[in-house]
């Protein structure tokens, strides 16, 4: 996710990491070279140059030029304006309205509408609601047939809508329905066009009047970069939207859309979709999506993440246990089965502060592949070479590298990083901090 753009990022903050002070100069190339990487990224040039801007009027201050620590004000510098252009504090999902609230989910062909409306669906009977999808796209095949799949998936209803109908004929019918059964949210997925026509903005207006929608939900393709940010606009302009849903931000290596939908519509970024899986859509934070562009993590997402996943029970009894008895190589392999239902392991590392570089530059696959080699190490050893790592000598290593079927060099090289592992453990332990375990894992399992 935005790999390109972390990169670029890190590329010019190394640069002035080893520099005592700065001078106009390196601000100006600085300034340049952010500049570049944003324009690259496909950001619209009215948020480039603003940004640009103001990251270079506060950089040439006597705070940054005179600092004895001028890199990291200027990376705090960056932080803040990149806070600032997505949206600066998060805007939760407002249901305060009489019910139900009817959410109009609208955008181009392609965005991701169908797949958004049954995410948004899930999110909410997960807040304690009772969604209602109703499938209002009677025009691209099958549209009607995956909002009921994906309502199944999502567990909730869905209207049953009928081949051969006008959209506000359903539209109406399935309100009538909703108010009948009491659902206090109603989703009403809409047609998309592969590019904005007066057909489709006739429609959208249309079933605006039937349904009355208290909310309006432009749903844009991350991917698309500036074309999302000028169909938001012409959207915006012919029927006012309440918020956004980015649609495939985590494969979105650019970042043009991200940065530049809500400074170009003023609507804020409501939720994202950073994966395939129905349930990967959240909330959107512009401080934690700020932290991921500059390869600083994610903790508070990491912490969710692994609360998610990891009982506290499971963590503490590891924990505990680790803490009484050492960090055994039996530890090892029950905490890579712990990262594995993290999700893929590239975005799971890219929330780990210090790792954005690591998982920028390897992708998921070649994750699998590393793991998969430390655990046929592992699995190669006996009970109680597990146990007791100090038992590995010479003869002990050569058998396990033919077990693994690698060299023993690379045995030698993972028995080090163990060793650094086994003393990261201890520190995240110590009081019973079970899911630091995780912490210290990651920090060393992909060297």
């Amino acid at each position: 996710m935005l790999g390109a753009l972390r990169n670029s990022f890190s590329s010019t903050f190394k640069k002035l990491s080893g520099r005592g002070k700065f001078t106009d100069a390196d601000v100006s190339q600085a300034a340049r070279e952010i500049r570049l990487a944003l324009l690259a990224a496909d950001v619209h040039f009215g948020v480039v140059k603003e940004f640009v801007d103001a990251v270079a009027a506060q950089a040439v201050g006597s705070k940054v030029l005179d600092s004895i620590t001028p890199a990291q004000q200027f990376v705090k510098i960056v932080h803040d304006e990149l806070i600032r252009v997505l949206g600066g504090k998060s805007v939760p999902f407002d249901f305060a309205c009489r019910p139900p609230l009817i959410a109009l989910m609208v955008g181009l062909q392609g965005s991701g509408k169908t797949t958004a409306a049954a995410r948004f669906a899930l999110w909410c009977r997960r807040q304690g609601r009772r969604p209602f999808l109703v499938p209002a796209d009677v025009h691209r095949p099958a549209a009607i047939e995956q909002l009921a799949a994906l309502a199944g998936q999502a567990k909730v209803d869905c209207w049953e809508t009928e081949r051969g109908q006008r959209a506000t004929k359903v539209v109406k019918s399935a309100l009538k329905q909703a108010e009948k059964i009491g659902y206090d949210t109603v989703i009403i997925d809409t047609a998309g066009r592969l590019h904005i026509d007066d057909e489709m903005m006739r429609e959208m207006r249309a079933i605006a009047e039937e349904a009355e929608p208290q909310r309006i939900l432009y749903v844009a393709d991350a991917m698309t970069g500036q074309d999302a940010v000028r169909s938001a606009k012409a959207f915006d302009e012919a029927l006012p939207i309440t918020g956004v849903i980015l649609t495939k931000l985590d494969g979105d290596a650019r970042g043009g859309a991200a940065l530049s939908i809500r400074h170009v519509t003023g609507k804020p970024i409501l939720f994202a979709g950073m994966g395939e899986q129905i349930e990967e859509m959240e909330p959107f934070y512009p401080e934690r999506m700020a932290g991921r562009i500059l390869g600083m993590g994610d903790v508070v997402s990491l912490v969710e993440r692994v609360a998610s996943e990891v009982s506290e029970g499971e963590a503490e009894k590891i924990g505990k246990a680790i803490a009484g008895r050492g960090f055994t190589f039996d530890d090892f392999l029950a905490q890579m089965k712990m990262l594995k239902r993290m999700g893929p392991l590239d975005k799971f590392l890219g929330m780990v502060p210090g790792m954005g570089e690591v998982a920028a530059n390897m992708d998921s696959a070649e994750m699998e592949r590393l793991m998969r080699r430390k655990e046929a190490i592992v699995l190669s050893m006996t009970k109680g070479e597990r146990a007791n790592p100090r038992l590995l000598n010479g003869s002990r290593r050569s058998r396990i590298a033919r077990g693994a079927g690698i060299g023993v060099p690379e045995v030698n090289r993972f028995l080090k990083e163990f060793e650094a592992m086994e003393k990261m453990m201890k520190k995240f332990t110590k009081g019973g901090l079970g899911r630091g375990l995780l912490k210290g894992l990651t920090s060393r399992a992909f060297s």
